[in-house]
């Protein structure tokens, strides 16, 4: 074990001479002086690990010298011992960056337990979650290569992200290939439950089915607008963070849980093709695309048209509104995708208390996932998903979507987040041939005669109709890459594969991409 030193300050410090022995038996080097200004001199001159500061000491008190040594130390660990648990004493100690407090008389154990939990923190938290995931190891085995439902896998897939999360935060992260051999193991099982299972959804009345994009704000948002159409003082906002996934959520909801309770977090399965020209389309229409071509021709916008394929979205909310019997709801839309949007409506919030239902589209996360495909500083910014959540998470820090949640923290409302689909980092190149027609997705492909090498690696729409999903021709199916599967075509093959290799891309089949969250938000305030 590493010798660590530790500096005691303590006018008293002859006293201590037991806890000194005791502590060198257990193999610390304890340096003893007897004053702020002793303990000045020798921060200055050697290097310590920790140091325990007596804050009633004669000449310099233990908070000047706190602050003098944190001046010229920021980093260095400060344990504050005192005789006195004056709250101003503490706030003082505290707000100069303590390490530790602890109130006289101290006894070895309650010292050994402060060294600890300073010095060995991370390696004492790294073998207890190596450990942890050890023993939880062969029960995620088990179970999702059991005959589970689509809540189980969603609880299965929570699990793992928990653990990736955890071992991210370890030392060595010496677990993290296991895991991630395990991640590709239930991707593999989720694939075959998801071509199981999946036209049963839609088909079957019978089956038993998560909330898919279409059903979203009818099951799980409407319900809260028709309380409010009762009581309008409580407007709802519903937030639509493009491409949010689980482990991302999980990376901002600590900012989120100073202003606001989780009331509930759940899950909900994102529809095929995981893009946003389908699954967003269906959340906000509330119908799935082969219906909202047929229905709503004037707003739909075909895979082969020009034009962006969201632009009908507040079109689409006011008809499910309308079909809802809900046309009386007074309703706002927006969709933020700059910065300066954003501080708008930062700036004109206010305008939309009045409104009983107000929902809101941020853009910025689905638009880093592509800058990582398209920009190299971008790609070397956000090399894996680790990296990829902690972009996130900053983005949210400094974001006008925080400064919104900020302020309805101060409200009475009604706040959702949400998101359309997932994404995933993409590994594997596969070859795929179809006409000059078939849409550029790396994901899903929509054409006529598509051939393609092995279907083990790709689940096959060729009866749309089943999917939902429109059918422009007789001849028309839809082909969904897998796992961490790419679509790439022969011609150009080496192209594809050096430029989109280690991407992130949506539209397939994989946990990252189906199972997305639901958040329910209540004020503190």
């Amino acid at each position: 074990m590493q010798k660590h030193t530790i500096l005691w300050a303590d006018d008293e410090i002859d006293l201590l001479k037991p806890h000194i022995l005791l502590l060198e038996k257990k193999g610390y080097n304890i340096v003893p002086v007897k004053s702020g200004n002793d303990a000045l001199d020798k921060v200055e001159e050697q290097d310590f690990d920790i140091v325990f500061l007596d804050e009633n000491m004669p000449g310099m008190s233990g908070l000047e010298a706190l602050a003098q040594i944190k001046q010229t130390h920021p980093n260095l660990p400060v344990v504050m011992i005192t005789k006195s648990e004056e709250e101003h004493i503490m706030e003082e100690a505290i707000g100069a960056k303590i390490a530790d407090y602890l109130v006289k008389p101290v006894n070895t154990p309650q010292i050994i337990s402060s060294i600890k939990k300073i010095l060995e923190n991370k390696r004492i938290i790294s073998e207890k979650t190596n450990q942890g995931y050890q023993q939880d190891f062969r029960n995620l085995a088990m179970a999702f290569n059991d005959n589970i439902n689509h809540e189980e896998w969603a609880d299965i897939y929570k699990k793992l992200i928990f653990w990736e999360l955890e071992i991210e935060n370890t030392q060595g992260q010496d677990m993290s290939e296991v895991l991630e051999m395990q991640k590709t193991e239930a991707n593999n099982n989720f694939v075959r439950f998801v071509d199981n299972n999946y036209e049963d959804w839609l088909n079957d009345a019978n089956a038993e089915r998560p909330i898919l994009s279409h059903q979203l704000l009818r099951k799980k948002v409407f319900p809260s607008l028709q309380n409010t159409t009762q009581n309008p003082e409580t407007p709802v906002f519903f937030f639509l963070i493009d491409n949010l996934r689980f482990d991302q959520w999980k990376m901002i909801e600590p900012l989120i849980l100073d202003y606001f309770t989780v009331e509930e977090e759940s899950s909900y399965y994102s529809i095929l093709p995981t893009t946003t020209a389908y699954a967003r389309n269906a959340i906000f229409s509330g119908l799935m695309p082969a219906d909202m071509a047929k229905n709503h021709s004037d707003l739909w916008i075909q895979e082969d048209d020009e034009e962006g394929k969201n632009l009908n979205e507040e079109a689409f909310l006011g008809r499910n509104l309308k079909k809802n019997k809900l046309e009386n709801v007074k309703y706002s839309y927006h969709k933020i995708i700059t910065q300066t949007q954003g501080k708008h409506l930062v700036d004109t919030l206010q305008n939309l208390y009045t409104n009983q239902f107000n929902a809101i589209v941020f853009n910025f996360v689905d638009m880093l996932s592509h800058a990582r495909t398209d920009v190299n500083m971008i790609r070397e910014l956000m090399p894996d998903d680790s990296a990829f959540r902690s972009l996130a998470k900053s983005w949210f820090q400094h974001s006008p979507l925080f400064d919104i949640l900020k302020k309805l923290s101060e409200k009475k409302v009604k706040v959702f987040i949400t998101t359309d689909h997932g994404t995933i980092c993409v590994k594997r190149p596969f070859r795929i041939v179809g006409d000059k027609n078939v849409n550029t997705n790396l994901r899903y492909k929509q054409g006529k005669n598509l051939n393609f090498d092995d279907d083990n690696n790709v689940m096959v729409a060729s009866k749309p109709e089943r999917f939902g999903l429109p059918k422009p021709n007789i001849s028309t199916s839809y082909v969904f890459a897998t796992k961490d599967n790419f679509f790439a075509y022969p011609n150009n093959f080496n192209y594809y594969v050096n430029y989109y290799k280690d991407t992130f891309q949506h539209g397939g089949v994989s946990l990252e991409e189906m199972i997305i969250p639901f958040i329910t938000l209540k004020p503190k305030n």
